[in-house]
Formats: structure tokens, C-alpha cells, sequence
């Protein structure tokens, strides 16, 4: 019998203000720090042409619920969009 593969979460939050969201939005990241298992943080731009919009990427641990009560919390802040899904392969 083949092994279960588990349900993975991921979770993607666009900031649009980086300069004036970034603060607010890593102080919920590091107040849920154990959800997350892996962070990537994209933006546009290099050096002096840095772009003040943002994608943040997230691998998620824990409960279903765990990851509403986040992506809630990331969406009442202005400027910030956070969404998220689980994917899994169907049994056959």
C-alpha cells in the first residue's frame, strides 16, 4: 500500500505599500511563526529601483482554522491581500 501523501497549505499575501505595511504585516507573521514552514518574500526592483509592492509566499503547518484566523488577520490591515489553498493528490 502506497504512503498517504499529506495536504500541503500554501498561503501567497500581496502587500502593496512595502514601506508603510511591511512592519504590521511581519509583526502577525512572527506572532504566527510556528504555522510557517517556509517563507519567500518577492518584490520587483534592484538597488535604487526597489518596487513598493510585494509577494509574500508561505508554506503553512497546523489546522485549518489556524490558517483562516491568519489570512483574517492579514486582511484587515489595509493594503494587503492574503488568500490561501491546500492542495493534496486524490486518492485513486
Amino acid at each position: 500500500m502506497a504512503e498517504k501523501l499529506p495536504i500541503k497549505t500554501v498561503m501567497a499575501i500581496l502587500v502593496e505599500n512595502r514601506r508603510e505595511t511591511a512592519e504590521k504585516v511581519q509583526k502577525i507573521l512572527t506572532a504566527w511563526g510556528c504555522l510557517i514552514k517556509t517563507r519567500l518574500g518577492l518584490h520587483d526592483g534592484v538597488l535604487d529601483n526597489c518596487s513598493d509592492a510585494g509577494l509574500i509566499v508561505l508554506e503553512l503547518v497546523g489546522s485549518p482554522q489556524q490558517h483562516k484566523e491568519l489570512c483574517d488577520k492579514l486582511n484587515k490591515l489595509p493594503g494587503v491581500k492574503a488568500d490561501y489553498m491546500e492542495l493534496s493528490f486524490d486518492e485513486e
